[in-house]
């Protein structure tokens, strides 16, 4: 099942991969939308990776007594009175377990020798990870994948020959390569990329690139009273209620463990289903257990997680972590009782054109009073009037907003406009809001504008320092900004106008004056040598 090899893979081998996936995914493209041949792509990668993991583990449980020339097939069939001991073992180790006759391997095999059960056993494999092989913790977890679709082939011989050559292609091509989750957890991660640039503005539902997830990622992972000391010990809960594929609530993760900090439970919240398969796919295949992430398939606007609800017979969970990037101004439409809801009832309720304070508020509810949330919005919640102003009002006067980042234009696939960061606390030690404008920090690329690494740091040390810079960051009081009628507008405090050069009227008078006295002098020598020639004066 490929090299198990432990030596870090350089940035070349990297690239080689990445594109060797994204050349097999040719063999579906020219058939199917780009949406629709990423979940088929996606979703054998993952099929392969945990088949490809508990195999790995079961030959190092079962050591000796699976020699390398014998299949787990064989073991099973020869050792039926240990199977249950052995699984139970295997669900310790490596929380789920995968039946031999349902493993990549198998299924490889069928695809191989253009087997015609292959589409069927593909089918069955699929129902068992989902009903099985987790106790049935990720039940749906392939149910966007339609092996019945007309857009793999017009009838079941020519779906089941597409489906044989996809995975002989995948296996054939994967097989130099290591199996390590890092590495295919950044291939996977690639991947949807690659997808969201095919999907222009639906790439919006899914995706947030990962110049700017790591801004995000890198700031909650602050001390959150001390920024100035660096990252976080330990960070007990995080979430992301909009977490799509779960990109944002992953480097969160991985600056936890970079900077060896702890990192307790991950949770997420995504609407859309598809999405919602591809984010539980995408902890997976980045190494995390079952336990160590939950992710909820569900509303965020109409609050149907009950895990979140007032009435929760246990107190409703708080974070230490909060970061989102939720789909822009979307319009809604808030119940009768919305302003009783908890989640508004102190700041008033968002508009029906654009949801997102909705958005803003349900986040900061659920922030522990020693936490931090970043959350990208457009810049109109900055300045728009309404019931908008009015919940801005109430979080500035609470001393609740900490810094408003403005990034350039066209960073994202799903719009070309601005956005903003903006950084919310409860108790925050300082008591003014520091602004910093990135909008001219970036590096342009053929489709979208790029953050470089540089321009990353940047931000995070500025805000890590609250450092004020001219034409890119300052503080600002709260009075100021009382003054300026609760407008957070950026450009309003950090201008990136420049100053234009004071022009001195009587020098440059007195210049000309010169130059017409010069040109006199040239002229009536000019004229002196012309007449001495014999020719015509000027």
């Amino acid at each position: 099942m490929g090299n198990t090899s432990s030596t870090p893979m350089t940035k070349q081998e990297k690239d080689k991969l990445f594109k060797t996936l994204w050349d097999i995914a040719d063999l579906l493209r020219g058939s199917m939308t780009a949406d629709n041949f990423r979940d088929y792509m996606l979703s054998l990668l993952f099929y392969r990776y945990i088949s490809a993991q508990y195999e790995a583990a079961a030959r190092l449980e079962l050591g000796d007594d699976l020699p390398t020339d014998m299949s787990l097939s064989t073991w099973y069939s020869e050792n039926k009175a240990d199977v249950r001991e052995f699984e139970d073992m295997m669900l310790k180790s490596t929380h789920y377990i995968i039946k031999p006759q349902y493993l990549w391997s198998a299924v490889y095999e069928l695809a191989r020798t253009q087997d015609d059960k292959l589409l069927s056993e593909l089918g069955d494999s699929f129902h068992h990870i989902e009903e099985e092989s987790f106790k049935g913790a990720f039940k749906g977890l392939f149910s966007e994948i339609n092996l019945k679709s007309e857009k793999l082939g017009k009838d079941y011989t020519a779906r089941n020959k597409m489906m044989c050559n996809i995975i002989s292609k995948l296996e054939e091509k994967l097989i130099a390569f290591d199996n390590r989750g890092d590495i295919l957890g950044d291939a996977y991660e690639y991947l949807i990329g690659q997808f969201a640039a095919g999907s222009g503005k639906k790439a919006g539902e899914f995706y947030t690139p990962q110049q700017v997830s790591t801004i995000l990622s890198r700031i909650v992972t602050l001390d959150c009273q001390n920024p100035s000391m660096g990252i976080k010990s330990e960070l007990r809960s995080v979430l992301d209620f909009a977490c799509g594929s779960g990109s944002l609530l992953l480097n969160v993760n991985r600056q936890m463990k970079e900077n060896g900090g702890k990192i307790g439970k991950i949770y997420g919240q995504e609407k859309d289903v598809t999405t919602f398969n591809l984010a539980r796919m995408n902890m997976l295949l980045h190494g995390l257990h079952d336990s160590e992430f939950e992710i909820f398939h569900g509303d965020t606007l109409t609050n149907d997680w009950a895990m979140l609800k007032e009435s929760n017979p246990v107190k409703p969970i708080t974070f230490d972590a909060i970061v989102a990037n939720p789909p822009f101004s979307l319009k809604w439409n808030p119940d009768d009782d919305a302003s009783n809801d908890p989640r508004f009832k102190d700041f008033g309720v968002a508009p029906k054109s654009a949801a997102d304070f909705s958005f803003l508020l349900h986040g900061f509810k659920y922030l522990n009073d020693s936490g931090t949330m970043a959350i990208i919005l457009p810049h109109g919640v900055l300045f728009r009037g309404g019931a908008e102003a009015s919940i801005r009002k109430k979080l500035i006067t609470d001393d609740n907003i900490d810094c408003v980042i403005g990034l350039p234009a066209n960073l994202f696939y799903s719009t070309g406009i601005p956005v903003c960061i903006i950084v919310l606390k409860k108790c925050r030690k300082t008591s003014d809001v520091l602004f910093i404008n990135a909008a001219e920090c970036y590096e342009k690329g053929k489709k979208q504008n790029v953050l470089l690494p540089e321009h990353i740091d940047k931000i995070v040390k500025t805000y890590q320092t609250r450092t004020e810079e001219e034409r890119y960051s300052r503080c600002v009081s709260l009075k100021e900004i009382r003054d300026n009628d609760y407008n957070l507008n950026i450009t309003r405090y950090v201008s990136l106008a420049q100053e234009e050069e004071q022009i001195d009227l009587a020098a440059n008078q007195a210049k000309l004056v010169d130059i017409e006295k010069n040109i006199k002098e040239s002229r009536e020598k000019l004229n002196k040598f012309l007449k001495e020639l014999g020719l015509d004066a000027i």
